[in-house]
This record gives C-alpha cells, structure tokens and sequence, in this order.
C-alpha cells in the first residue's frame, strides 16, 4: 500500500505513520517541518494547509489512500481532498464522536443526529462544526470511498492533550491522590496505536462511511485506570476514592481538572456512552488498559518526564490546593 499521511509526526498521526512502516507499506508524510516524522517513511514533504499555495508538494503523485487528522478549518480538508480525488484511492479522515448533536443519549451509535457544519468555513470554526465539516469535506470528494473515523477520547504514548500524562505524574509524585468515583465508573477512550491500526486494516479492506472508534462499554473503570497508573509508576500513592457530590461542590471541574472523569449524568452518557458495535464488526480491537497505562509511562519517562502540549488545547489538571480542600473534607 502506498499510504499519504497529512500530519504524521505527533500523537495520532505518528501512530499511524510508525505501524504503516511496520507493515512495509511506502509511507509519504506531508508536514509544516516542525517536527521530525518517524522513521521508516519513504517520502517527505513540506508545506502548510492553511498558506495560499500550501498544498504545491501534493501536486502530483498518485496514492492507495490518505490518513488525514487535521482538526482545524474545514475548508483545509476540503482543499486537499479536492486536490487528492484523482490520484489517491481512498481518504480516511479522523473525526470526532464530537460532531453529534447535544445531549447524545447513552447507547447513540453513527445514526446519531450531528450537528450543522461546512466544507467551506475558512475560520475560525468550532470544534464539533470544523470536524463535520472536515467530513463533509470528504464525502463531497471521495463518496463512499470516504472513511470517517470518529474517534471518542484518544490515550496512549504520544498524547499532547495533556490527560494520561498528568495521571501519571501526579501519581508519580505520591501520597493521597483525589480518586473521583464512583471506582466502577466505566470510561470509553481508545489507545492511538489501536485506531491507527484500526484505520490502516479499514482502508486495506476498502471500508468507507462513518465508525464510532472508542473501547467498548466496560473496558475500562476509573478505578482500572489509576490503578494502572499506580503499578505504572511504582509509587506510594494512595488512592483516595471520593464520590462526585463533594468534588463538584469544591468547585472542580470534570474532564479539565480531573481529566478522562465526568459524572454520571448527561455529558457523561454523551462523552462514556458510545455503542461501539460496528466498529467491533469491523475489526476494532482494544489492548488492555494496563498496557496503554505502562507504555505511556515508558514514553514520559524516556523524555524526561513532561509530555509535549498543544498549543491549540487548553492544559489540564488539577491544583495542588484544591485537591487538599477537597481530601481534607
């Protein structure tokens, strides 16, 4: 397979770059040049999807398929896919579980009403609307020849959000640690390698249209988690399980503060709640949580410690002093 990589070089797109190479397939990595691409890939090309004439390296070529992860503007996904039509077979895009319609209800598979969006917003777009729009980008291009890969929270080595990491260090530095329960709480996220491998063996056996891509209902607790990023890390943390009624009336926030956790409740049915079963049926396949704990580690600990961040996202984690207040009642 001669595969196009729009991206490449961190997190998911690394994922996907570095098992293409393992697959022995011919990679090109199309990138700003910020950041070095893994090793392995074929080709690589320069240029920037946001400039006037970003898009000159893709001007000629021809491809299996296209793995694209960009997240901004739509009318960036637009472009390329229009430019790409002729010359590359398929086009996987990574989407969101974001582009559906709030409150999603717990159980909500692909025929989830999403929201509005377009291919041609050039701005500045909200993340729900500039992932649709990105897919509709996809679909007005390739048809069914179009894979949307809407992906629900994304862990696992090279993360850049900010969320495993700062479990993980937290824990690292021991002692009583706020655990926000229930311990049982079930929370879906997907480990980057599994999507990415997930979205090679789609493109290779010419799936198209959309695929939630989240573990599925009960893989994974709160309680499996950080229980995971306690044997990880070697610590003497001490996991102090609190229920949500007095983390929430100290003022934390879930996901932010306390990131991957939200509350039962409706954000949680929508961001925890996902049927997976098509994605199941098509191959999808989670590696246990204690292995996407442990290697994350591995990858924090081999660059000393502090995980890259984007720029884009907002950081994450809660304060010292807060997390006092809340364990001394």
């Amino acid at each position: 397979m001669r595969l196009l990589l729009l991206g490449g070089t961190e997190f998911v797109g690394r994922a996907v770059a570095e098992d293409a190479v393992a697959r022995g397939w011919e990679v090109t990595v199309f990138h700003r040049g910020t950041h070095a691409p893994p090793a392995g890939v074929a080709e690589v090309l320069h240029g920037d999807r946001t400039a006037e004439g970003g898009l000159a390296a893709l001007a000629a070529g021809e491809w299996d398929a296209v793995v694209d992860t960009w997240s901004g503007a739509p009318s960036a996904v637009r472009d390329s896919a229009r430019l790409l039509a002729g010359r590359v077979g398929r086009y996987a895009y990574v989407s969101s579980r974001s582009v559906y319609a709030y409150p999603a209800p717990a159980g909500a598979d692909e025929t989830a009403p999403v929201v509005d969006g377009s291919p041609d917003d050039g701005g500045e777009v909200a993340y729900p609307q500039a992932k649709r729009g990105g897919e509709l980008a996809v679909l007005d291009a390739f048809g069914d020849r179009g894979l949307l890969v809407r992906a629900g929270l994304i862990l696992g080595p090279y993360e850049n959000i900010g969320r495993l990491p700062w479990w993980l260090g937290r824990i690292a530095r021991g002692g009583p640690v706020l655990a926000p329960g229930p311990r049982g709480l079930s929370v879906q996220f997907i480990d980057g390698r599994d999507l990415a491998a997930w979205t090679l063996d789609a493109l290779a056996g010419g799936l198209g249209g959309a695929y939630d891509l989240v573990s599925p209902a009960g893989h994974a607790t709160m309680g499996g988690l950080l229980e995971a990023c306690v044997a990880a890390t070697g610590s003497d943390a001490e996991l102090r399980w609190t229920e949500p009624g007095p983390i929430l009336a100290a003022g934390v926030e879930p996901w932010s503060h306390l990131p991957v956790w939200i509350p039962p409740g409706e954000l949680y049915d929508t961001m925890h709640g996902s049927d997976v079963a098509k994605a199941v049926a098509a191959g999808l396949r989670c590696r246990p949580v204690a292995e996407t704990v442990a290697d994350t580690w591995a990858w924090l600990t081999a660059i000393g410690g502090t995980a890259p961040q984007r720029p884009d996202r907002p950081q994450v984690g809660l304060d010292p002093e807060l997390e006092a207040k809340v364990l001394a009642g």
